[in-house]
Formats: C-alpha cells, sequence, structure tokens
C-alpha cells in the first residue's frame, strides 16, 4: 500500500502530523509493506528567495492578526508538539520560502532517502535556533546529514529548473486532488486524510484502506507463459 503525504516544511501542522502518522503507522500490522512518498506542498508558492522574516511578521501580515494573537498560536503549536514529543522553539523562527527544500526532498527521493531528508528539515526549521532560510551551505549541511553527496546537493541548489517541473506537478496534483491545505494524506489513491489528525484516525484509515484493497483478478485464457522450467515451444 503506498501513502502519499502532501506537506510543507513551513507548516507546523505538517510536522505535528507526520509524527502522529508515524505513531500509527509503527502500530500497523502491515506498516512493512506501507510505502511513504513525500510530495512537495509550497504555502507560499510566490514567495522571492530572498523575502525573509520572523514568523510572527508573517503571520500578522498574512493573517491580519495582533502579534499577541500570532504568539499565543505559536505556543499553542508549541504544546501540541511538545504532546508528541516534538521538540518546537515559539520564539524567535523565521519564515521564507521553501522551494529548494523540496527540489532537494525530489533528489532525496531519487536516493532512497527522502524520509530522512524531511525530518531533518523540519526538525532544523522547528527545532533549530540557526535559520533554514538564510545561508544555501545550510541546505547542503542538512541534506548530507540525510545521506546525500555534497557536490550533488550543491549542483541542484545552483540550478533553479532541476527537480522545478517535479515539484509543480506535486502542487498541480494536489489541486486535482481537492486539497487546498497541508498536511493531505492519500493511501492508495482511495482515502484522502486531511490535517494532523489524531494518530488512532490515520490508524484507522489505514486499517480500512489495507481491507479495501482491490485483490489481483486474474484472467487466465491458456495463454502462454515462461517459467523457472523454460518457455513453451510452439509445436507445428
Amino acid at each position: 500500500m503506498r501513502v502519499e503525504i502532501w506537506s510543507d516544511i513551513a507548516c507546523p501542522w505538517c510536522y505535528v502530523g507526520k509524527a502522529r502518522f508515524e505513531k500509527a503507522l509503527a502500530a500497523f500490522p502491515h506498516r512493512d509493506q506501507v510505502e511513504v512518498v513525500h510530495r512537495s506542498f509550497e504555502l507560499d508558492p510566490g514567495r522571492a528567495k530572498d523575502d525573509i522574516q520572523p514568523v510572527i511578521t508573517m503571520l500578522t501580515k498574512k493573517y491580519g492578526m495582533s502579534e499577541a494573537q500570532a504568539q499565543a498560536g505559536e505556543d499553542n503549536l508549541g504544546a501540541q508538539a511538545a504532546a508528541e514529543g516534538l521538540a518546537y522553539r515559539t520564539r524567535g523562527r523565521d519564515h521564507g520560502s521553501t522551494f529548494d527544500m523540496h527540489r532537494l526532498l525530489h533528489l532525496a527521493k531519487d536516493h532512497g532517502r527522502q524520509g530522512e531528508l524531511i525530518q531533518l528539515l523540519y526538525e532544523a526549521n522547528f527545532a533549530d535556533e540557526r535559520s533554514l532560510f538564510e545561508d544555501t551551505e545550510r541546505l547542503v549541511e542538512i541534506a548530507t546529514g540525510a545521506g546525500l553527496d555534497a557536490a550533488e546537493v550543491r549542483t541542484v541548489l545552483a540550478d533553479p529548473t532541476a527537480y522545478a517541473d517535479e515539484v509543480r506537478a506535486d502542487e498541480r496534483e494536489a489541486a486535482q486532488l481537492g486539497a487546498n491545505g497541508v498536511p493531505f494524506f492519500v493511501l492508495d489513491r482511495k482515502y484522502g486524510v486531511s490535517g494532523a489528525q489524531p494518530a488512532e484516525v490515520f490508524g484507522q484509515a489505514l486499517t480500512q484502506a489495507w481491507g479495501e484493497r482491490s485483490p489481483l483478478r486474474l484472467i487466465d485464457d491458456g495463454g502462454d507463459v515462461c517459467g523457472p522450467d523454460g518457455c513453451p515451444v510452439p509445436q507445428p
């Protein structure tokens, strides 16, 4: 079974939702037969690479809330994260474009390191004191920590077209599936789960999707096949 997760590194509920989903997956009896694929979704796709500002400032401008309201929201998110065993800095974080991070996640997918990279990016954004947005070498450091080659990472970051089509394709597909927010979980292209639901909800979704997988329907018309013992030879 395949689970696809549309998310953004700048999304705190994606950070929390990932932890809750993984808690459910760890308890799922068929977890070894579940493939998890992370898909791209930018909350702020038009943001310039050099447009970096404090999270509180971004929240007040984008949502028209006061600084006190924005800070209260961050404090609540910090408590939600802590309940899942996650570190979360409620003060001093910044916000910027995540486009390069999504491009690197597609590179990581090619090397089978996507899960490792997205977790390190989340931790760097929400828990570390160093900014994730101000220094390209910070991304190189994180990507190599996930097992990627530094030279290849730098090559991708230096070419803004590298994996750009893959990021945009993911975002178009999210729109086609009706996802206008993240996190958004799609199970075997049959079930969608929106938001950072409790682990119990994810567990129920996994169980239901697994139970309703379509078994292979074999159409056997006696056609010739090749097997371990060789291939049948047509007789004259």
